[in-house]
C-alpha cells in the first residue's frame, strides 16, 4: 500500500522540475522550493512547457498543474511531506548540509530521496540525526517520461525504507531499479561515463567529429540498446549458442587496447570542438523545438518498447 500522499521537491533545476512534472502527472499535490532568485517563475515556466508533453504521455484522473505550490522557507516547505526530492547541484558539502537540514525539518517517517548521479547514500546520508531514511533515488532527463530510478540504500539505511521507495515510485509509472551495492555513479551513470569519454577521446584525437560519434550510436548500437541491453545484444551476436559462442570468438579481442578507460584533458581546444561540434547539429534549430521532439520520440518508443518487450510494462518489474 502506498504511504506516500504529499511530496515536496527541493531544488528546481532540470531535474527537480522534471519530478515535478511526473509527480502532477499522478495526481500528487507538490510543494516546491529553491532558494534562488525569480526561482518560482522559472519552474512554472518549465511545468507550462513540459505539460503538453506529460499530457501526451498519460496523466490521472484529477492531475493538474494547479496542485504545485512554492514555498522559499525549506522548513515549512518539508515539515509535512511524506517523501522529499533532493535535487541540489552535485557538490558534496551541499548536499550534505541540506540533506541534515532537511533531516532536522522533516516529519520522522518521511523518506528523504536525493537524486544525485554520483555520490553514494553513505556520505550524504553521513550527517543526518535519521540516517536510515535517506536514500538515493536517481533518476534520467527528462524525469517526466523516462521511467529509471536507481533507488540506492547507504550503510545506514533501512530495509523498510528501500522497499516503501520502491513501491512509491513504481506507483508513480517507474521502472524502480534498486541497487544492491553502492557504489559512485551507481549503475547507468558509470556505463554512459564510459562512453562519453571514449566519445571525447575520439574527437580529440580527430577521428570523429561529434555528429558522426552521434550517428554512430544512433543508426547502430543505439536501435539495438532501445530493446535489449549490452549483455542479451551481444548474447543474439553468438548466434544458435549466444553468450557461450560470443565470448570464444570475441572474448580476446577485449585484451586489444581499443579504448580508453582515462578521460582526456578537457582542454580549451577540446571543448570549443565539442561545443562547435554540437551548434553545427543543431544550426537552425532551437532547443525548445529539439526538446519536443525528445519528448514525442520517447513516448512513441516507450510504446514500441512494451509492445515488443513484455517486461517492459510499467505493471511489471524489472
Amino acid at each position: 500500500m502506498n504511504s506516500i500522499k504529499q511530496v515536496t521537491v527541493v531544488g528546481t533545476g532540470v531535474i527537480g522540475n522534471g519530478w515535478i512534472g511526473r509527480f502532477l502527472a499522478q495526481g500528487y499535490d507538490v510543494i516546491a522550493t529553491d532558494p534562488a532568485e525569480n526561482a518560482e517563475a522559472r519552474m512554472r515556466a518549465a511545468i507550462d512547457k513540459a505539460w503538453p508533453a506529460i499530457e501526451k504521455h498519460g496523466i490521472v484522473q484529477g492531475a493538474s498543474k494547479d496542485r504545485l505550490s512554492f514555498e522559499p522557507d525549506l522548513a515549512k516547505a518539508v515539515a509535512n511531506a511524506d517523501l522529499i526530492q533532493e535535487n541540489a547541484p552535485e557538490r558534496e558539502e551541499l548536499k550534505r548540509n541540506l540533506l541534515a537540514e532537511i533531516d532536522q525539518y522533516a516529519k520522522r517517517d518521511a523518506i528523504i530521496a536525493s537524486s544525485t548521479s554520483g555520490f553514494m547514500p553513505s556520505t550524504l546520508q553521513a550527517d543526518c540525526q535519521r540516517p536510515e531514511r535517506v536514500i538515493v533515488a536517481h533518476p534520467f532527463n527528462p524525469v517526466y517520461l523516462i521511467p529509471l530510478v536507481e533507488i540506492v540504500g547507504g550503510k545506514a539505511t533501512s530495509a523498510e525504507v528501500i522497499t516503501r521507495a520502491e513501491q512509491f515510485y513504481h506507483s508513480i509509472q517507474m521502472k524502480p531499479l534498486v541497487v544492491s551495492t553502492e557504489i559512485e555513479g551507481h549503475i547507468a551513470d558509470r556505463l554512459m561515463e564510459a562512453i562519453w569519454r571514449e566519445a571525447l577521446h575520439l574527437v580529440n584525437d580527430g577521428v570523429a567529429t561529434t555528429e558522426e560519434v552521434d550517428a554512430a550510436i544512433v543508426y547502430g548500437p543505439g536501435l539495438r540498446w532501445a530493446l535489449m541491453g549490452p549483455f542479451l545484444t551481444l548474447h543474439l551476436a553468438g548466434g544458435e549458442q549466444g553468450m557461450k559462442h560470443m565470448l570464444a570468438q570475441f572474448g580476446p579481442a577485449l585484451k586489444l587496447p581499443w579504448t580508453k578507460l582515462v578521460a582526456p584533458e578537457l582542454t580549451e581546444e577540446l571543448s570549443q570542438a565539442v561545443i562547435d561540434g554540437c551548434e553545427q547539429q543543431t544550426t537552425g534549430h532551437l532547443i525548445p523545438e529539439i526538446e519536443k521532439r525528445r519528448d514525442d520520440f520517447l513516448i512513441e518508443l516507450q510504446q514500441l518498447l512494451e509492445k515488443y518487450w513484455p517486461a517492459a510494462n510499467l505493471n511489471g518489474k524489472i
